[in-house]
């Protein structure tokens, strides 16, 4: 159940247009310099090469990509188009 509401509180927070205006809200869960492990299961995003960022997030966006919680993810970037993806993981290595 915790897991539950976890997960409609991330998503409910992290709308299209916050997500777009830059990594403000990925910090919260994948921390400051993107140097943890969401919810304790993704990968370490300061640690994936930009191509490897932008791999993923399309792969959220067509949903081909990630586990169990892919979910979360392909509503956070379901709105994203090519240059906001890139601008992203640009951010991400600017850390």
């Amino acid at each position: 159940m915790k897991t539950i509401v976890k997960i409609v509180a991330v998503t409910a927070l992290m709308t299209p247009a916050v997500f777009a205006a830059g990594t403000t809200v990925c910090k919260g869960c994948h921390g400051a310099n993107f140097e943890k492990k969401a919810m304790n299961v993704s990968k370490i995003v300061n640690e994936m090469s930009k191509e490897d960022i932008v791999t993923a997030i399309k792969g959220y966006k067509d949903g081909s990509y990630g586990g169990a919680m892919k979910g979360i993810m392909k509503g956070q970037v379901a709105s994203l188009d090519d240059a906001a993806i890139t601008a992203i993981a640009d951010e991400i290595l600017k850390k």
